[in-house]
């Protein structure tokens, strides 16, 4: 079973040789494809190194869904380029895809900061409610069942929670309970609880039916440059 690793970058020199690497521990056969949205700094020098290199238009669901037309795996992972992959999260995932009946899912988070809050926001989790599940945790997905759901919604934000709402209606989505290590920069550098209390919100209002694009005026305020690449609790 082969696996494509999809990771959406934009300015992630500082980070995203750590993702790759982690990614190339992993065993089996693995497809990389760093997707860059137009990077200022040398994010692709660092990825051509350790992946294919394609470019897009800026925007994850628009990046993460030109990777997946370039993909050749059976499997589907999308990982973001400040985050690490577990050294045995490829092998668990096919473990779980051994059951037909498993479309896809997500791994549990964790941060790369010690922070009470921060492992109690990751501790959240490991449980299967949808307001603790992001694309910052990898999500996976047969490719099968990924065309046949037309991939990402390409919106602002949100594309994560409304990709997992629709593959839930493909069939079982699985947690495997290992964590995927991501950046806890953005909560550090506007407030834990504050960040955590934005994305919850947001989530909310969008499954009440809130519009991406109001929610992403909500959202942009806060982004620093090197967070201009679309996606909640980045």
């Amino acid at each position: 079973m082969k696996v494509s690793v999809v990771i959406p970058a934009l300015n992630e020199a500082d980070n995203i040789l750590s993702c790759l690497l982690s990614v190339k521990r992993q065993g089996g056969e693995i497809e990389v494809l760093v997707v860059d949205g137009g990077s200022a700094d040398d994010t692709i020098e660092v990825a051509r190194s350790h992946a294919r290199v394609i470019t897009s238009v800026p925007g994850r669901a628009v990046q993460m869904n030109a990777g997946a037309r370039h993909a050749t795996g059976e499997v589907l992972l999308f990982l973001h380029a400040d985050s690490r992959l577990p050294p045995d999260a490829v092998l668990a995932l096919k473990q779980v895809l051994d059951d037909p009946h498993v479309v896809g899912g997500t791994f549990m988070l964790a941060f790369d900061s010690r922070k009470f809050l921060l492992r109690l926001v990751a501790f959240f989790t490991r449980f299967k409610f949808r307001f603790f599940h992001y694309g910052d945790q990898g999500i996976f997905v047969r490719r099968s069942v990924f065309q046949q759901l037309g991939g990402f919604k390409e919106v602002p934000v949100m594309e994560d929670i409304e990709f997992l709402l629709q593959l839930r209606k493909m069939g079982r989505v699985t947690l495997i309970k290992r964590p995927v290590t991501t950046s806890a920069r953005r909560f550090l550098r506007h407030g834990i609880v504050r960040q955590q209390l934005l994305n919850l919100v947001l989530v909310i209002l969008y499954l009440l039916g809130a519009k991406p694009e109001t929610l992403a005026k909500w959202y942009q305020p806060t982004k620093s440059a090197r967070e201009s690449c679309p996606g909640v609790r980045r």
